[in-house]
């Protein structure tokens, strides 16, 4: 009844009203939120979605002409006439809702309903519940302010603009259901641009309740069906389609119209059974400053964003890794017993994928079902995994490259005893002290002596790591160990210098608090030719207007020079090939060259990580994670199979050469027999040592570290 007289006063209006400058208010459809996609590493395979709404913006052009006319004749068939307010519609409201006290008429333009939704967005982005109410209220004013905007979008929009946002911004679906590319995927598995006319008219009609006239929903569709028939008939009367088309149309069951696909989203609902990476990946985000000042705004841009996020996962990786591991101990064993295993690809830092013998659930569910987790034990604390783990003589690598980079021959024969003090060890980052360490070997429960630093490796003594650890000084060896990537998982204790390793246990493994992760990421620093990368899981994130973000950087630089680094392959090499290597049970099919080291650390966990060069590093540690104190990985049953006592070469390395054989199966991929060649300055003149009749089994000691 007043909004002639509002409309006459343009100039007062103009003077007195919230124009949508000062609404601060941006229209634009591209600033909408909209869902974010995670893919692998091809950029095409998706892994999952992430949204707070569940909208994918489209160009008009991009939606079809059916859908178009639908939604003009359900909610607005005078769009083209009205000047952003249907004066008629308003009237006939107020008179059905206030004079006859009818039910409740909305009488809204198109374009109102989308200045609503638009403030309504906005608030709810900006954290302003008050604000989000306003928008909604049914008032008078809140009206009138709706008709305000709405005149002013006229004037500064045209009517396809307006369309437009309405059709990407409407919620057309229960569900956090929003847009019409979205509900046609949802809905019938196709996109705005295939719609026909039913499919149109159903969707069309759900924005009236969308928890009420959700199609998706059994109990709605015979409402539903009433209604997208009504809609029908809205389009028949306004000429968008024939009497004989809608006669056809409203014969068709709406249930036998649909195809409804899953809506859900995050980690939980991943494809490829990446949930564990999924998750990987959104700690990556969030902890990473390229993608917001705070945490809370990193969440948003991942929620609202638009991201098209590519990442380094390889789906075959992932896929053979889970399935590896869940063979290799199924989740349900009664051991409890985890396997836990992690690949990256050398030279790049790329995570290819992780394998666990669980199902990734962050829901309460996983507190009382032993088969599901959400942490991910192959992970730093930061980015959602556990305080790492010591990994035994899988370390070993590491103090022959010290070895080396001290000017040092791997041959030369050294005393081995069975106690050391400790400030034999000291350096400037490790003083010692007159405590005594006792340290002794699986296979002699004592000591080997003399031996070299290769033979110590081949046979993983421990003896032969402590005399070599007191020759050059623990701070070498630590040194060597943040050149190839290693760092603790403990946040604020990353440092292998931080009081948590720094102890000569670290030369057999035993002070060290590392994620298979990392350590996936070490060995391939032994694939690349001493090229270090620090792990990635990115390798494009792009917004949805097509910018692309920076992503954290690998950081690859020569770390180890390339002589170290191909002498320390022939020696892990002959750690397989000689009958008294350590490594042996873990060597590759098909007479491919095989570099790997195992570890047992006491009877927590067992290790082995291994590489084939320029490929793929992986990483595999099995024990009970959550509680190895009291679940010891002896005397007890595995899958069925029972030893007294179990170590790295009796599960961990058959994994890790179960999956490295499957994958290089699944890739062709040949491995490059000619790596591993020694350098003759490190090598000395006495040569390699040869063979002997020891078979490298183990022996139960609580020293142990093989």
């Amino acid at each position: 009844m007043f909004l002639p007289s509002v409309i006459a006063a343009n100039n007062v209006v103009k003077s007195v009203t919230p124009s949508m400058e000062i609404e601060g208010i941006d229209f634009d459809v591209t600033t909408l939120p909209q869902k974010s996609t995670m893919y692998a590493n091809d950029g095409k395979t998706v892994i999952a979605d992430f949204y707070a709404q569940n909208r994918e913006v489209v160009p008009l052009k991009q939606i079809s002409t059916p859908m178009q006319q639908a939604v003009v004749a359900r909610e607005d068939r005078r769009f083209f006439e009205h000047s952003g307010v249907d004066v008629q519609g308003v009237m006939r409201a107020f008179v059905q809702t206030y004079v006859n006290q009818g039910d409740q008429q909305g009488g809204s333009s198109l374009t109102q309903q989308y200045v609503k939704n638009v403030l309504a967005t906005k608030a709810r982005e900006n954290g302003d519940p008050i604000g989000e109410y306003h928008a909604t209220e049914d008032t008078i004013a809140r009206k009138m302010r709706e008709m305000l905007i709405s005149m002013q979008m006229e004037q500064k929009y045209t009517k396809q603009e307006i369309l437009q946002g309405y059709l990407n911004i409407a919620q057309f679906g229960s569900n956090s259901l929003y847009g019409v590319q979205a509900a046609a995927e949802r809905y019938f598995n196709t996109t705005a641009d295939k719609l026909t006319p039913v499919q149109a008219a159903t969707i069309a009609m759900v924005t009236k309740n969308p928890s009420k006239y959700d199609p998706s929903i059994p109990e709605n569709q015979p409402e539903a069906e009433k209604q997208r028939n009504m809609t029908l008939k809205q389009m028949k009367e306004q000429g968008f389609i024939t009497q004989e088309q809608y006669e056809d149309a409203v014969k068709q069951p709406i249930a036998e119209t649909l195809h409804v696909q899953d809506v859900s989203r995050g980690c939980m609902a991943a494809n490829y059974d990446a949930g564990f990476f999924c998750d990987y990946v959104v700690h990556k985000i969030e902890n990473s400053p390229e993608f917001g000042k705070t945490k809370e705004e990193r969440q948003r841009l991942l929620q609202e964003g638009g991201l098209k996020i590519v990442t380094t996962l390889d789906i075959d990786a992932n896929q053979l890794m889970m399935q590896t591991a869940n063979e290799t101990i199924p989740a349900n064993d009664p051991s409890g017993m985890e396997i836990v295993m992690a690949s990256v690809k050398p030279g790049t830092g790329e995570v290819l994928g992780f394998g666990m013998n669980r199902t990734y659930d962050a829901t309460e569910r996983a507190a009382t079902d032993p088969t599901r987790a959400s942490m991910n034990y192959a992970v730093d604390q930061v980015d959602g995994g556990g305080r790492g783990f010591p990994i035994g003589s899988s370390w070993k690598p590491i103090n022959l490259i010290a070895w080396m980079q001290q000017g040092r021959s791997i041959n030369e024969n050294l005393i081995n005893p069975t106690n050391f003090q400790t400030s034999l060890f000291s350096c400037n980052g490790y003083t010692g002290g007159t405590d005594n360490w006792h340290v002794t070997n699986a296979l002699t429960n004592g000591t080997v002596s003399p031996e070299s630093p290769f033979l110590g490796l081949v046979r993983s003594h421990n003896t032969t790591m402590a005399s070599m650890g007191s020759k050059i000084g623990l701070c070498a060896v630590a040194d060597a160990a943040k050149a190839v990537g290693y760092h603790n998982a403990i946040m604020g204790q990353e440092d292998v210098y931080s009081d948590v390793s720094m102890h000569p246990a670290l030369l057999i493994g035993g002070t060290t608090s590392v994620s298979p992760l990392t350590m996936a990421s070490v060995y391939a620093t032994y694939a690349a030719d001493g090229v270090a990368c620090s792990p990635i899981a990115l390798k494009q994130v792009e917004t949805a207007d097509g910018d692309k973000l920076k992503v954290p950087s690998a950081n690859c630089h020569q770390a180890v020079d390339k002589d170290i680094i191909q002498t320390l392959a022939y020696a892990m090499n002959q750690g397989v090939e000689r009958p008294d290597g350590a490594g042996q049970f873990g060597k590759l099919a098909n007479g491919r060259k095989s570099f790997l080291k195992t570890g047992t650390n006491e009877d927590t966990y067992v290790t082995t990580g291994g590489f084939t060069p320029h490929e793929i590093a992986t990483f595999v540690l099995i024990g009970d994670v959550q509680d190895p104190n009291n679940n010891r990985i002896a005397n007890i049953a595995i899958n069925g199979q029972y030893h007294s006592y179990w170590d790295g070469g009796t599960i961990a390395a058959p994994a890790y050469a179960k999956f490295t054989n499957s994958y290089l199966d699944k890739k062709n991929i040949q491995v490059d027999s000619n790596y591993g060649q020694p350098a003759a300055k490190y090598m000395g003149s006495s040569g390699p040592a040869p063979a002997n009749n020891q078979n490298g089994q183990n022996n139960q000691n609580n020293q142990q570290q093989r």
